[in-house]
């Protein structure tokens, strides 16, 4: 039969796996780098023998499906042309209106609108072709209505829209075809569309998906950041908050060789070696979109495909030629996005989420003295809620893990018997004391990811 070619994309919109000859067994290690961030790094997957396929690479695999080679077809650079910003700024709005024209044709199309700038932009383009957009937004129960931007953006172009609100505890219900889904390669409270899976499935279309737009435009590294200044900086981007401690817990648990933090670093700078740019931004910029945008981002990405095609324009290898051939300076900040979106005077003038309740166009007052009305009134309405016994929700974790109920489904889970199989029984115990009696937010990354890991111990593993 022959060798079997695979040319996986720059950014692939799926987790591509092959066999691999390596013995049989767990691979610890890229395990713990995936309790402290994430996300497993570079062809990493739970097991030796089996390899995650790299990104932008030609992969060759024998008669029996095992991976034999991977070589480089693209390549990230830094070439940046000598262009005004004006010009620049003409051609990222042909481009992303050129990709989005090819991507959805003459589809209908399901557009999630959320307060920040990439599905805003998408919708400045859509808003422009005769597609019909069914667009929706969804917020958290007691948390900050989310949803009325993405009512006021779909208003405004003209489009369809549906507001969803998260409920409590919905992941109980899910926990088993989220695992399927995504195969456990993510932890399980970040994929809120889970809850209204059912409410898109009767949507007709293809999705546009904004995602990888906000890492491409904007800063990859802080001004000044030097070359001994990378690794830091990105140790700090990818260890979540408790994840660290969770990682160490597990290597020592495991009794493996060395210590964690090292072998982390040690990947991170292997993996930056590779990237031959020597604009710091640049470069940073490339790592994460080499490293975590398939293993992270995509992950769940299978979740919208699992009931509807996805399109996804930033993903687009014209975009990611166009990102490294535009100087720094432009991309910085939201410069271009910010540049096309203030175009249209209705959009512009929406709340920018992170920036509330400012818009595109003042969020420069974002700061003292100019916010403090908004910061009071903030906090009584938090307070208020509070008091009537409904807390402020700001995070996923805290509709699925905190409450009578939510708590008895999370230890049935991360305490049972099969789970101690896995995980010393004393690190799960540690974990969950830290979380429920020490700094719940903090240990909240550490106790999604050992639910994440005793769901894939139970349902995927024993079928693999």
């Amino acid at each position: 039969m022959g060798a079997k070619k695979i040319q996986t994309d720059i950014i692939p919109p799926r987790q591509t796996f092959a066999k691999y000859k390596a013995e049989h067994s767990l691979h610890q290690q890229g395990i713990c780098v995936f309790m402290a961030t994430g996300f497993f790094m570079d062809d990493d997957t739970y097991w030796k023998d089996q390899k995650c396929l790299l990104p932008g690479h030609e992969h060759t695999l024998d008669d029996d499906d095992f991976l034999i080679a991977s070589v480089p077809w693209f390549k990230w650079y830094y070439s940046p042309r000598d262009i005004s910003f004006e010009t620049a700024l003409e051609n990222y709005t042909s481009l992303l209106k050129d990709i989005t024209k090819t991507q959805i044709g003459n589809h209908k199309v399901i557009l999630p609108l959320s307060g920040g700038l990439d599905s805003r932009s998408q919708a400045l383009i859509l808003k422009d072709l005769d597609n019909p957009v069914h667009s929706y937004s969804y917020s958290f129960t007691d948390g900050y209505p989310e949803h009325r931007i993405g009512q006021k953006i779909a208003n405004l172009c003209g489009f369809e829209f549906d507001a969803f609100h998260i409920p409590r505890g919905y992941l109980w219900d899910c926990i088993y075809d989220l695992a399927e889904i995504n195969q456990c390669y993510s932890e399980f409270t970040h994929p809120r569309q889970m809850a209204v899976l059912e409410q898109l499935k009767q949507m007709e279309g293809m999705f546009s998906l904004g995602h990888w737009g906000d890492v491409f435009f904007d800063r990859g590294a802080p001004e000044g950041t030097s070359d001994s200044d990378i690794v830091p900086l990105l140790l700090k981007k990818m260890l979540k908050p408790g994840g660290l401690y969770l990682a160490e817990q597990l290597w020592n648990g495991w009794g493996l060789e060395g210590n964690f933090k090292d072998y982390l670093i040690s990947k991170i700078e292997v993996a930056l070696s590779k990237l031959k740019i020597d604009n710091i931004s640049a470069k940073v910029r490339a790592f994460k979109t080499t490293q975590w945008a398939h293993r992270w981002t995509s992950t769940n990405l299978s979740i919208f495909e699992s009931v509807h095609p996805i399109t996804l324009p930033f993903y687009d290898k014209r975009m990611c030629d166009f990102i490294c051939n535009i100087p720094e300076a432009y991309l910085a900040d939201r410069r271009l996005q910010l540049a096309h979106l203030k175009q249209d005077k209705g959009l512009s003038n929406i709340t920018w989420q992170a920036q509330k309740p400012f818009n595109l166009n003042n969020f420069d007052y974002n700061k003292m003295p100019y916010n403090l009305p908004y910061r009071i009134l903030d906090k009584l309405e938090r307070s208020s809620k509070n008091l009537l016994g409904r807390p402020w929700i700001q995070r996923n974790f805290e509709l699925q893990f905190l409450g009578r109920f939510n708590d008895q489904e999370l230890r049935q889970w991360v305490f049972s018997k099969s789970f101690e199989e896995l995980v010393p029984d004393y690190i799960v115990k540690d974990i969950y004391k830290k979380f429920t009696r020490e700094n719940t937010v903090y240990y909240s990354h550490p106790m999604s990811m050992l639910l994440t890991l005793a769901v894939w111990q139970k349902n995927i593993r024993n079928v693999q």
